[in-house]
């Protein structure tokens, strides 16, 4: 038998206006190289000034996990070459990172179990390769976007504990707003460093680094084949052969891990202070600003149990994503209430989404799922009717508050709540079965779901909750 040990190294891109280093913007999808200058280009003379923003949002995030923040940090030269960083070294952080020593608490097979976090510090991004069948280019749009490395501790013991922590670090790099986390577009990007050993010994053993991954779903797969790739090779007695200190990239399409390049360690980076940065000092101002994080999803799930008495199954859907978490209060802020918002959120709504349809591309915005619920608990309009004009505006383009009044009185929904008209209709229903209200008062309780039904059949959009108060008002006369 086998344990698996995995730490995890996750680069999150910092949200900030500009780069870390010098004012170029960060923006995904422009023109390449369209956002360089001398300083990110690398060229001579060009000097960095480091952005007060990026350090601001690396407080927040240290604050998040219970971490040490670092007052007094330094700036290093990892030296290496690669096409995409011009100056052929790294400006980044070495013995003396922002953030030390925080923790997470995740969800395990054995319960609650806290994941160390050794270190985040601040560094600055790479620019992309683009490679195809002839030539290679190389787009500097990305160099110099600030960077939070987040190093865990060689804590997690399975794939599924891994991802349970991506996911949580996930979210709250979203709720602190420091990082959009869009993995698609790499500003949430995941290294995992794998080994195994028998069950039992204390010793790690050779560690093999399994680099940019972008998808929890693919993180997950490329830890389990590299584990089963070692275990193998443990097996067969080729161990010391087959497993040796490397980089290794996923092939997502075979499902495997191939070999990249010989892993370096520190001592091949040569690190040293960069001269052109002086230290960094963070006085208590900035520090006490950046301590002023926002609402962290085990607060907001606690907050919507406590507080708004929702479900813990119910809280843990709504802080699943930021997203879905904003779109919530956007309803309760405009007088919604919290059970049907959620309801109406998480059930009817996300389940009548297509194929990748997300909230952003929803044609359905908080104030006009707002308005429904609003309709549905002043009991307007029924749930059955609800469903039918969300289904209505499912089909729209964009839909507003006032399509609701327009469907509503369109497809007849408003329900009927005049008492003169239900004791009408009860009326009506009574003389026309008189046999069976005979049955009812000897003691065929069961009876009372006929009435209704009949009431509810003469009468099409009748409030339910009063046929049945007056229904019973009127048999037990």
């Amino acid at each position: 038998m086998f344990e698996t040990i995995i730490g995890l190294e996750v680069h999150a891109q910092l949200n900030t206006q500009t780069k870390i280093f010098c004012a170029c913007p960060t923006s995904f999808k422009d023109t390449p190289n369209s956002n360089t200058c001398p300083v990110c280009l690398g060229l001579p003379g060009a000097l960095p000034v480091l952005n007060a923003e990026a350090v601001k949002k690396a407080i927040a995030f240290g604050t998040a996990i219970n971490a040490t923040i670092t007052q007094e940090s330094v700036f290093a030269r990892k030296n290496y070459f690669y096409p995409d960083l011009p100056k052929a070294y790294q400006i980044s952080q070495f013995d003396r990172p922002i953030v030390a020593h925080g923790y997470l608490d995740i969800e395990s097979a054995e319960g609650i179990k806290r994941i160390n976090i050794e270190r985040a510090h601040l560094e600055e991004d790479a620019g992309k390769n683009i490679h195809t069948a002839n030539h290679s280019q190389v787009d500097l749009n990305r160099a110099g976007t600030p960077l939070l490395e987040i190093v865990s501790c060689p804590d997690m013991r399975s794939s599924t504990e891994a991802i349970n922590y991506l996911k949580k670090l996930h979210a709250i790099v979203c709720f602190l707003d420091i990082c959009d986390g869009n993995m698609q577009e790499g500003n949430f990007r995941c290294d995992a460093n794998v080994s195994i050993r028998p069950k039992g010994e204390s010793k790690l053993l050779t560690r093999v680094e399994i680099k940019n991954l972008n998808s929890f779903k693919f993180i997950q797969k490329a830890i389990e084949y590299e584990v089963e790739r070692q275990i193998e090779a443990f097996e067969r007695g080729t161990y010391a052969k087959e497993v040796v200190q490397e980089t290794r990239l996923f092939d997502t399409a075979k499902g495997i891990t191939q070999s990249m390049r010989n892993k370096e360690g520190s001592a091949d980076y040569r690190y040293f202070a960069d001269p052109d940065l002086r230290p960094v000092h963070i006085p208590d101002s900035l520090l006490q600003e950046g301590r002023n994080i926002k609402e962290l999803p085990e607060a907001k799930k606690e907050r919507y149990i406590n507080s708004l008495g929702l479900k813990a199954e119910e809280a843990n859907t709504l802080v699943g994503s930021l997203e879905l978490a904003t779109y919530f209060e956007d309803m309760l802020a405009l007088g919604a209430s919290a059970k049907g918002s959620c309801t109406w959120l998480s059930v009817e709504l996300l389940g009548r989404f297509q194929g990748e349809q997300t909230l952003q591309d929803c044609p359905i915005k908080p104030e006009t799922l707002a308005q429904l619920v609003l309709c549905i608990d002043s009991q307007r309009i029924s749930g059955k009717a609800g469903k039918e004009i969300l289904d209505a505006l499912m089909t729209q383009t964009s839909a507003n508050p006032k399509d609701i009044d327009v469907l509503i009185d369109k497809l007849g929904l408003a329900q009927v709540g005049d008492e003169n008209t239900l004791l009408k209709a009860i009326a009506e229903v009574l003389e026309s079965n008189t046999d069976k209200v005979a049955e009812y008062k000897s003691g065929k309780e069961k009876l009372f779901g006929f009435f209704v039904g009949q009431v509810l059949k003469k009468l099409k959009n009748a409030n339910p909750s009063l046929v049945n108060s007056l229904l019973k008002q009127e048999l037990n006369k």
